[in-house]
This record gives C-alpha cells, sequence and structure tokens, in this order.
C-alpha cells in the first residue's frame, strides 16, 4: 500500500469531523470464511470445555482455569496474535478481537486469564521485545508452555501509574538489577511463568519495564489468592520482589520507557476488554430470553409481557451495538498496520503506531461496552426474578463478572477524561481539525436557521443529519470549553466527563447506523427491519443523553446571553423533525428474539 493510500485512511478522532459512509466501514457481516471458521472453533471449544464447567469457576478452580489456558493454548487461541515466526498464527487485529470476543462468553475468570496472557503478558515482549527476548519468550507464551502476568499495579499507584514506588538497583558489576517492591492484583500470579515488571532506576522520571521469570528461589513471593466479588476463579494475588535478580539484557525496550510501554499495552487492553464483553452479552441475552418464554405466570410465558420485551429489546440494541463499534474501530487498527506495513516498517512497530492511532477509540469502547454489559446482566437478573439473585442460575454469576469491566485497563472515569484529552491533543498536533469545524458551528449559533423542509425519503437520511448535529453539539460544548479554560480544562473533570458522554454516544451511535445502512443495502430494508429498529432505537437515547449532558456542561461554563444562545443551539442540535415511536421499535426487536428464542445477530 502506498504511502499516500495510508495518508488517506481515516487518522483516530477523525470520526468527529468527517463524514464516514457505510460502505467504508466494517462490520460482523463483513467476516471472511477465515475468520468465520476461528470464530466457530472458538465457540465450540467454549461450548465444550467451559460453559459445562461453569460451577467449577465459581468454587475458585484456580487449577481448573490453568487447565483450560492450557487447552486454549493447544488449540492455538493463545498464539492468534503473535507472528508466525515466534510460534503464533499471526492473524490480523480484526482476527484477534474475534478470538477474544468469542472466548470469553461463558466465564469472566476464564476471560481474565485469557486476556491478562495474550493481552499484557505476552503482547509486551512481543512488540517491545529485542529478537533475542522474542525468540526466547514468545514462542512458549503463544503455545501455553508458559503463561505471562502483568506486574503495575501498587498499593500507592492505581491509576496514576507510573506512581510506582519498586526500586530496580543495577548491581555492583553491572550484569544484572535487583528489583524490590510490592504489585497487587496480579492476574495469573499464580501459575504464571514470567512477569512483566515495571520498576524504577534510581530517581528516573518514568519507569521501566523488565522481563522476570517467576522463580521462588530468586525473591519472589506471592500473596494468599484474593477473594473477588466476581471472576473468582482468576488467580490474583499481591507479588513480592526482594532483591529478586534480573539479568540486565532482560530490560524491555529502553530505560525510563516503562510508562510509554503500560500505556500503548492498555490502548490494546481497553478495545479488546470491549470485545470480551460482546459474547457475555450474548448469552445474557439468549438466556433471558429462554428463561422468559418457559417462566409463566397469569397463564401466560412472561415473554408476552410488554416490560420484559421491553428490557429484552434494549439488552439486545445495545449489544448490536457494541459489536458495530467494536469492529469498525479493530478494522480501522488493521487497516492502519498493514498500510505502515506496506510502507516498509516492522509489524512490531506498525501494530504499536496503529493501535496508539485510535486510543480515543479505543477508551470510547472501553467506557461503552463495559457499561452496556453491567446493564445487559443487571436487566438478566431482573428477568429471572427472585431466580436471578440465586446461584443457580447463570444471571448472579453474570453480573458480579460483569462489574470489573469498568475498573480495569483504567477506570471508566479515567477513560472518559482520557477521551476528551486525547482528541484535544490531536487538534493542538494538527492531526484531527478541530478548530475549524468548531467555529463553523459558532456562526452557525449566529445565523438565522433553515425552515425548508428536508427530504428524508431515504432510509437513514434523517439518522444521519441527527449524527451529524450530535457532532455539533460536541463541537459547540467542547470548543467553548477549551476557549474558556484552556490548559487548565484538566481541572474541570466534571465538564470532561459530560464532553466524554457526547463524545461516546456519537461514535456509538454512528456505527450502529451505518452497519445497518452497509446491510440494508446488501440485504434490503425488510430483511433487516430489526436491526434498523435497534439502530433507531440506540440513537434515541443517545440524542436524549447528548443533550441531558449538553445542558450539564453548558451551565458549568456559561451564563446569561452566551447561555441561552448555546442553550438554543444544543436544542436545535438534538431534535427531530420525525420522533421515533420507541415502544414500536422495542416491540420489532423482541418479537424477533421471543420468536428466535435467543440473540439471533
Amino acid at each position: 500500500m502506498s504511502e499516500v493510500t495510508e495518508k488517506e485512511i481515516v487518522r483516530g478522532g477523525q470520526f468527529l469531523i468527517k463524514e464516514t459512509k457505510s460502505d467504508d466501514i466494517f462490520t460482523p457481516e463483513d467476516f471472511s470464511e477465515e475468520q468465520e471458521m476461528m470464530r466457530d472453533s472458538v465457540k465450540e471449544f467454549i461450548d465444550r470445555e467451559i460453559w459445562p464447567n461453569k460451577d467449577r469457576f465459581e468454587k475458585k478452580d484456580y487449577a481448573f482455569t490453568e487447565e483450560s489456558m492450557r487447552k486454549a493454548g493447544e488449540l492455538g487461541f493463545l498464539g492468534v496474535a503473535v507472528p508466525e515466526e515466534y510460534g503464533g498464527l499471526g492473524m490480523g487485529f480484526v482476527s484477534t478481537m474475534l478470538v477474544c470476543d468469542y472466548i470469553s462468553g461463558a466465564t469472566g475468570s476464564f476471560s481474565t486469564a485469557f486476556g491478562a496472557h495474550t493481552g499484557i503478558g505476552t503482547m509486551p515482549i512481543t512488540l517491545y521485545g529485542t529478537e533475542e527476548q522474542k525468540l526466547k519468550y514468545v514462542p512458549k507464551l503463544a503455545s501455553g508452555e508458559w503463561f505471562g502476568a502483568y506486574c503495575l499495579t501498587e498499593p500507592g499507584a492505581g491509576s496514576d501509574a507510573n506512581s510506582g514506588k519498586t526500586k530496580a538497583v543495577l548491581s555492583e558489576d553491572g550484569t544484572h538489577y535487583k528489583i524490590t517492591g510490592q504489585k497487587m492484583w496480579i492476574s495469573n500470579a499464580g501459575f504464571c511463568s514470567v512477569f512483566i515488571v515495571f520498576a524504577r532506576i534510581e530517581d528516573d522520571k518514568n519507569i521501566t519495564g523488565f522481563i522476570v521469570e517467576n522463580h521462588a528461589d530468586n525473591g519472589i513471593t506471592l500473596g494468599e489468592e484474593e477473594h473477588k466479588l466476581g471472576i473468582r476463579a482468576s488467580s490474583t494475588r499481591q507479588v513480592f520482589f526482594n532483591e529478586t535478580k534480573v539479568p540486565v539484557e532482560n530490560m524491555l525496550s529502553e530505560r525510563g520507557n516503562g510508562f510509554k510501554i503500560a500505556m500503548n499495552a492498555l490502548n490494546v487492553g481497553r478495545i479488546k476488554l470491549a470485545a470480551a464483553c460482546l459474547d457475555a452479552q450474548r448469552r445474557t441475552i439468549s438466556g433471558a430470553v429462554k428463561y422468559a418464554n418457559e417462566r409463566v405466570q397469569f397463564k401466560t410465558p412472561i415473554a408476552n409481557f410488554g416490560a420484559i420485551r421491553a428490557k429484552l429489546a434494549e439488552m439486545a440494541a445495545s449489544c448490536y451495538a457494541g459489536e458495530s463499534a467494536a469492529y469498525r474501530a479493530a478494522k480501522s487498527i488493521e487497516d492502519r498496520i498493514n498500510a505502515r506495513v506496506a510502507a516498509g516498517e516492522s509489524h512490531q512497530d506498525a501494530e504499536l503506531k496503529g493501535v496508539e492511532e485510535f486510543a480515543i477509540e479505543c477508551s470510547i469502547l472501553k467506557v461503552a461496552v463495559s457499561e452496556d454489559i453491567q446493564n445487559c446482566s443487571d436487566e438478566g437478573i431482573q428477568i429471572f426474578g427472585g431466580m436471578g439473585f440465586s446461584e443457580d442460575t447463570p444471571m448472579e454469576s453474570a453480573w458480579r463478572d460483569a462489574r470489573i469491566a469498568r475498573i480495569y485497563e483504567g477506570t471508566n472515569e479515567i477513560n472518559r477524561m482520557l477521551s476528551v484529552g486525547m482528541l484535544i491533543k490531536k487538534a493542538m498536533k494538527g492531526h484531527v481539525d478541530l478548530l475549524g469545524p468548531a467555529m463553523k458551528v459558532a456562526e452557525e449559533l449566529m445565523g438565522i436557521p433553515s425552515f425548508d423542509t428536508p427530504d428524508y425519503s431515504e432510509l437513514f437520511a434523517e439518522e444521519k443529519e441527527i449524527i451529524g448535529k450530535l457532532k455539533k453539539a460536541f463541537l459547540m460544548v467542547a470548543g467553548s470549553a477549551v476557549q474558556k479554560y484552556g490548559p487548565a480544562l484538566d481541572e474541570h473533570q466534571q465538564l470532561l466527563m459530560a464532553a466524554a458522554d457526547i463524545l461516546i454516544e456519537i461514535y456509538m451511535a454512528e456505527s450502529v447506523i451505518l452497519r445497518t445502512e452497509k446491510l440494508a443495502k446488501s440485504k434490503g430494508a425488510d430483511a433487516v427491519k430489526e436491526q434498523i429498529a435497534m439502530a433507531q432505537l440506540y440513537l434515541y437515547h443517545a440524542v436524549d443523553l447528548v443533550n441531558t449532558k449538553g445542558k450539564e456542561g453548558i451551565a458549568s461554563f456559561a451564563e446569561g446571553d452566551e447561555q441561552r444562545m448555546m442553550l438554543m443551539g444544543l436544542k436545535r442540535f438534538t431534535k427531530y423533525a420525525n420522533l421515533p415511536n420507541v415502544v414500536a421499535l422495542r416491540e420489532t426487536i423482541a418479537a424477533k428474539i421471543v420468536d428466535e428464542n435467543g440473540y439471533p445477530y
């Protein structure tokens, strides 16, 4: 691929200022035959090995988690993202997302072990390691012979990851470092072979990464297994290092580069965490539908009641939107990686820069989908009623497992603020032109609105116009906030959170509209009426939320005439010409789900 083509690929954050066409996005309906075969293989493994043994995970059978991971390694699932020269399958970014998606549906315990190993346990060596380090460690990690863990968090260093106190002291003969410190919440600690450890050398500003083999006779001790709300069979322990010797050749990347490694690892982890919530939603919806069809009250299945059907429809719409946005972003990342490789970069550098380019979208997805799975599992419990609160049904464990997703890979609060902060930094670097569009919105607010009757005869004509107006709402609020506070905007966290919610809804709603438009073009609108209803339902809620968060943001920094003008603009930007019949949309969605007795998309 030429350099020119590479530049034409959309950049991270540009969705806000560029109109994206449905033909230009990737959707789950675009999976190749190879990807469908991989998906089916993963589903078959989960249904055979994991789902029937859910009770073993809930009873904290850590040994079974390790055994299941070894089986996943034998089938090649642990090496999907690893280049072939290091023992992996060398598949593209979309395929790695696909495996992460479907391997995560049965239990959060196995999902966490898988994600910690393949992501933050293996990926830092694959992307930052020397050739010698990759040849030594990655093949064993890709096959499941060894397992990896990631030691970043400390008692005093969580979201502020660079504040860790763990020290690395160079030996007098210069052959090794001695690492001393305490790490906590370390997934896979109980059975890992290799730790990725972050420590500070002398008084360096930034931490440094190290590859540390797990040998008990080398000053490494483990705390007891943590007893957690969910992910009960995910081995989670504290790890103590007491002058643990690490050869100098096991430094990962350069001295002081650990913070960058940690942040880039989190970018990948965030989008894959979103994927890891998707099949959990599908299974939760399907379980809730089956129960609703079987549970009879007042002489009829509760699936016939409107209150239950509304819940099922909302659960399905959120899942469908999450799929749409996650795979759209995954393909954007894959295209950027492929373009960089074609331009002569190593796969290592191309993947790092490709994911980093879409860090905004990664944070958006992490927040949106982690909150959707929590809401989905909560409604699943409600549909089951009293039985949902019992450990004898899968909803209770699904709810507990879902709760951690809003915390890992940076809390949702941190990711909300990051998404807006990164967008503003991109604008300041000239990577995304926010100033020009924001000025046009300001001019539009001063002008007289058009009273022409638009033509909404084409499918999604009004919906796409609304998406464009929601983007104007964000530019109005964020642009004015930046103008008022400048660099001090970081200090106004509640305002940033409100702006982030608007940004998130724009990306998610646009993704689901574009996916469905593409699907309708290929199959005909009549054949995908339920998907159309889900897209319209999701957008309806997005518009409502943008209106609410927009008012909250505007009121926090604007007064008098400025406030009145912006509120009038917000009303204009969140107004439907033809308000959708939400009850009818939900009924269309629910009828299909209830008839199919599960999530059918």
